[in-house]
């Protein structure tokens, strides 16, 4: 059996693109040995209130399992909980340079935010340590994340190298439809949790006047063609791009069937709200018991920690650390 990892940051309500990007494929993924975790510390590279950073937790929680994660099926776990994934990114910075984590994307792009914090500058190693702990042989992720798991095969390679095989080199699992969900407003940008677009950004608890609001306010063009083609039309593109991965069907297929820009917005509304309305549903029964949610986490964290320690103890072992 394949075993399978992959996080999400705890840094606002989830949205139609990591749904579509990643979660949608956890929940495909479950029967494998699968590892899916909430990672936390990596919100402390931005400023944050501890209270948010709370909150923004439980609410992440509730919103993976409510879109199908089943703890009784995969290891389901909160990243801090397991104390390894620190442990391990520091013996990984240890072999990392200065030169690939000044090439990666969002450090150029949060810099600012971060006012001067290290930790933005050192994070994609916690979480190549976040992948490398479980062995996994699997990553899915979104589109977006490609440069981060180059960097956790890097390493895994350097490290395996340097001290003898100690990681599995993982591959990274990247969806061929939905994989990277544009902003409705600025189709070129992809949506995200991190960039103000309120009329851009579809989110898991958007209600069904909002889904539709923000659809019909989608940026298109003027020629009035439903075609797929990423570089002159990327904003229908983008709409067929959506309604394709939710109806499992291709851009191209879909846009046969469309001849009004109009319709095609009608229609990608309409499939995002029967999509999100049970999930919202289920979500509203997590919300009203955390400590159930807590109790989960702790008890995939029990699981996840039996796993991570073995790795660490191997890695620390093979730099020469007295376990």
């Amino acid at each position: 059996m394949m075993r399978v990892l992959s996080g999400i940051q705890p840094s606002g309500t989830i949205h139609l693109g990591n749904y579509l990007g990643a979660i949608r494929n956890w929940v495909a993924e479950q029967h494998e040995d699968a590892y899916y975790c909430v990672v936390d510390l990596h919100s402390l590279t931005l400023p944050i209130e501890p209270s948010e950073l709370r909150e923004n937790t439980l609410e992440c929680a509730a919103s993976l399992l409510a879109s199908g994660i089943d703890p009784e099926r995969c290891t389901f776990f909160l990243q801090s909980h397991v104390p390894y994934h620190p442990q391990l990114a520091w013996l990984l910075e240890c072999v990392a340079t200065m030169g690939e984590l000044n090439r990666m994307t969002q450090y150029k792009e949060k810099s600012e935010k971060s006012q001067g914090k290290v930790g933005l500058f050192t994070y994609p190693v916690l979480m190549a340590a976040d992948i490398l702990l479980y062995d996994a042989v699997s990553v899915p992720v979104g589109d977006d994340q490609r440069q981060h798991i180059e960097l956790a095969r890097n390493l895994a390679e350097r490290f395996n190298t340097r001290y003898g095989p100690t990681f599995v080199v993982p591959e990274g699992a990247i969806p061929t439809a939905g994989a990277r969900v544009m902003d409705l407003q600025q189709p070129e940008r992809k949506m995200s949790k991190s960039v103000s677009s309120p009329l851009g950004t579809i989110s898991l608890l958007d209600g069904a006047d909002d889904v539709v609001k923000k659809v019909k306010k989608a940026v298109t063009d003027t020629d009035g063609d439903v075609r797929y083609d990423r570089v002159a039309k990327p904003g229908i593109s983008n709409l067929l791009e959506i309604l394709a991965a939710l109806t499992n069907s291709t851009p191209q297929g879909i846009a046969e069937h469309f001849e009004r820009y109009g319709d095609l917005k009608m229609a990608v509304a309409e499939a995002i709200t029967n999509t999100f309305r049970p999930v919202q549903e289920r979500y509203e029964t997590y919300m009203a018991d955390p400590a159930e949610l807590r109790r989960v986490m702790s008890i995939g964290a029990d699981r996840a920690s039996l796993v991570a320690a073995e790795t660490y103890r191997r890695a620390a072992a093979a730099v020469g650390l007295i376990n």
